[in-house]
Formats: C-alpha cells, sequence, structure tokens
C-alpha cells in the first residue's frame, strides 16, 4: 500500500513523562498510517510527495481519555452538589435506564462522539449502560465518526435500582454478543465493564473474569473512588484485605490490561499490587472534586512506577475536553502541595499521561516518533500568540485556554478525519 502523508509545522510530544520534545518547523513523514521519522529537511526520495504545510501551526499527539461515561453525557452539569451514592441515585440511573431505547440512545450516542472528536480525543475507553441494545448503538457511533475506542457495556446485578441491573445471565450472554460482533473491529472494541464491586456480585465478578481472560478482552471498573464507597466494599466482602482484593480474587485486577478509575484513596497494598504490567490507573480530577471524594496523590503513583492515564469522567466530571482535564490535575496536584511539597504535577508530566500513556493502552500510540501510529491533531493560535511565547508556552497556553475552535486538523492512523 505504502501510503505516505508528510505533515510540516512545530511537532511536540513527550517521549517520557518530564521534559517536552520539541520540534520546530519540521516535517512529521508517515506511511501506512505509521510514522517514519521527523525530519528538519525532507530527504530527496521525498520531495514529489504533496506536503501538508502547517505553517507555524503546532502538530501534537491527540488524546485519549480513559475514563469517561457515555451513558451519562446529558447529565454532565447536573447534580454538582451531590456525593457520589446519592448522585448516582438521583440522577444517573435514571438517565442510563431510558438508553434503552434505541433511538434516544442512537442520538445520544451520535452526539457523544462527535464531541469527543471536535475537542481532539481521539481514542476513548468508555462505559454505555447495561442495556445491551443501547450499548451497540455507542459501537455504532464510534465507528460512524471515525474515533478509537473500547466501548463497556456495564454490568450490574445488584445494590441498584431494579429497572437498571440485569439477571447475571442475560448480563453475561449480552457481553459474549457485543464479543462476538465488535473483537475484530479495527478500531473500536469491547471492555468487560462491572460498575463497580457494589453493585457486582462474587459470581457476577468471576463470569466476567473468565470471560475477559477466555477472549482476551481487557477490563475497566472503578476503584476506591470515596471514602463511603471503600466502607460500603468492607461490608459486602468482609473477607476482603482490600479493595482491590476483591477484584483480583476474580480474575479483574491485571489479568488482562485493566483500566482502575480515580484511586483516591489506595492502601500501600493496593500501591502495591497496582505495580503491574497490566493495572493503569485512571485519573479523574474534575470528577473527584465535583462528587467530593478527594485528591488522589498521582505524584505518588508515578514515582512508584505505575501507569496512569487521564480521564474525563463525565458526567462526574462536567467537561469532556482533555485539555481541561490536564489543567485539572494540575491545580489539584497544587492544592496538595501545600502539605506535600512534592505532590506538585508539572505539565509534561499530565501531557504524557494524556498522550503517551493513554495511547499506549489503545497499543503504540500517543507519542510522534518513529513507530507509532499517527494520530494528530493541528493546534493553530492567534498570531498575536505565536509572534510573542514559545512553542511550549504556546502548548501551554491551549492546553489552558484553548477549545475545538483551535483545532485545525486531526489525524487517526494518518488520515485526516
Amino acid at each position: 500500500m505504502n501510503e505516505i502523508q508528510i505533515l510540516k509545522g512545530n511537532i511536540i510530544f513527550t517521549d517520557e513523562m518530564h521534559s517536552f520534545s520539541v520540534h520546530k518547523n519540521s516535517y512529521l513523514l508517515s506511511v501506512d498510517g505509521v510514522i517514519k521519522n521527523i525530519y528538519e529537511n525532507l530527504p530527496d526520495q521525498y520531495q514529489d510527495n504533496i506536503v501538508q504545510d502547517f505553517g507555524d501551526s503546532l502538530i501534537i499527539p491527540g488524546f485519549y481519555d480513559l475514563h469517561n461515561h457515555a451513558g451519562q453525557y446529558l447529565q454532565c452539569g447536573t447534580g454538582m452538589t451531590k456525593q457520589l451514592l446519592e448522585w448516582l441515585n438521583d440522577y444517573t440511573y435514571k438517565l442510563e435506564a431510558d438508553l434503552d431505547n434505541v433511538e434516544f440512545a442512537r442520538e445520544v450516542y451520535g452526539l457523544f462522539a462527535k464531541d469527543l472528536l471536535a475537542y481532539g480525543t481521539l481514542g476513548a475507553c468508555t462505559f454505555a449502560t447495561s442495556s445491551t441494545q443501547g450499548t451497540a448503538c455507542l459501537f455504532e457511533a464510534f465507528k460512524e465518526v471515525g474515533i478509537r475506542g473500547f466501548v463497556g457495556k456495564v454490568n450490574m446485578v445488584t445494590n441498584a435500582p431494579d429497572y437498571i441491573i440485569e439477571d447475571l445471565d442475560v448480563s453475561l450472554e449480552g457481553n459474549l454478543n457485543l464479543i462476538e460482533k465488535y473483537s475484530n473491529h479495527k478500531k473500536v472494541k469491547p471492555i468487560i465493564t462491572p460498575r463497580f464491586a457494589p453493585t457486582s456480585t462474587e459470581a457476577s465478578m468471576d463470569a466476567l473474569g473468565k470471560i475477559a481472560k477466555k477472549h482476551g478482552v481487557p477490563v475497566q471498573t472503578h476503584i476506591s473512588e470515596n471514602p463511603d464507597e471503600i466502607k460500603w466494599v468492607k461490608t459486602l466482602y468482609p473477607w476482603s484485605d482490600n479493595y482491590a482484593s476483591v477484584y483480583a480474587k476474580y480474575g479483574l485486577f491485571g489479568t488482562v490490561p485493566t483500566l482502575m478509575a480515580h484511586a483516591v484513596h489506595l492502601t500501600p497494598e493496593e500501591i502495591e499490587m497496582s505495580k503491574t504490567e497490566n493495572i493503569y490507573l485512571v485519573h479523574c480530577p474534575d470528577s473527584n472534586i465535583n462528587v467530593r471524594s478527594g485528591i488522589a496523590p498521582i505524584k505518588k503513583y508515578l514515582e512508584e512506577g505505575i501507569k496512569v492515564g487521564l480521564g474525563s469522567d463525565i458526567a462526574g466530571g462536567h467537561k469532556i475536553q482533555m485539555n481541561e482535564a490536564i489543567v485539572r490535575a494540575i491545580q489539584s496536584s497544587k492544592h496538595l502541595s501545600l502539605t506535600d511539597p512534592h505532590a506538585q504535577l508539572s505539565l509534561s508530566e499530565v501531557f504524557y499521561m494524556a498522550t503517551a500513556q493513554g495511547g499506549a493502552f489503545f497499543g503504540k500510540m500517543g507519542k510522534l516518533k518513529s513507530g507509532y501510529v499517527l494520530d494528530a491533531l493541528v493546534i493553530d493560535d492567534h498570531p498575536l500568540y505565536k509572534n510573542r511565547y514559545t512553542l511550549l508556552d504556546r502548548l501551554e497556553k491551549f492546553i489552558y485556554t484553548g477549545d475545538d475552535r483551535w483545532i485545525k486538523a486531526r489525524f487517526i492512523g494518518g488520515q485526516r478525519l
């Protein structure tokens, strides 16, 4: 095939957490959607190829949102004075139940997927609802828009309203149907999704863990988000050493690649358990503030060598934009630094979480370097900024103040969407 794409501009990414790689006025060359190299001067053999010249714009990796709830998208910004468990009961479950309606689900999920792409999220790991037919609509929305996704049917068999839970056999059958239908899709794939331990049973977690292992499907769920939730888990599973051990017993903690969202209040034992290849913690700063869960000590987790990605966690989080999540992660860490001077996160660390670390869950993505898939955004800011500030200053300004109007182009797998 050998389809060649050449982009020209100011290329910025994080090859490692603590610094940016900056290539001013350079060429980014990809072949069949995979980056070959960055060049200051285009080699002679490519001189006859078309160059998409973006001038003085910034070319950065796309964002990867490792935790959000598509089934809650319409309620973003509502119920924000509630704590987690009352927020679920007062707002969330009613909306999720309505998304069993296929026509409504298509409309909501279509809006959700389009907004992800608009704001530069090129890959998202998302919870749908317990409805199998509604979840299928979310798969189709991702496919239509063209972004990457891991889409999860939410498994709930207990401790929630009757109108939102399912019998275990029905839940498992829905998972298997979605796995059979979508596992071979290139960009959008299934992910096993127990909502969290309190709405699961030992039988359901055991079955889901076995399905994940047998079919090689990743797992996503919540852990240690809220103190009341942690107490509840201990009451439901009195034999457990900690929250993580409940999942671990049933193959839902690192047996396959696993996303554990929030992780605000991990014990020292759970931190040690998280130092495994298949565990990704997902920091969701907006949500943790909104539902009063606390601030996760992300800097500590990074220093312990744990992989940490970033999530919008809509609708606990109120903004779908990942640049907003980056800002909130930095701001939250500043609050922790008032009592722990080492807690503050740098822009490069959180940018790495939102791009390189998030992209790693999808494959070799999230960096603009040789061998990586070309998923990228072109950021075009105002000439007054370009003339006054450095490239890294301009990137920071986009992160803090930019929106979809700043994104001039979006590339997924080397193709412009």
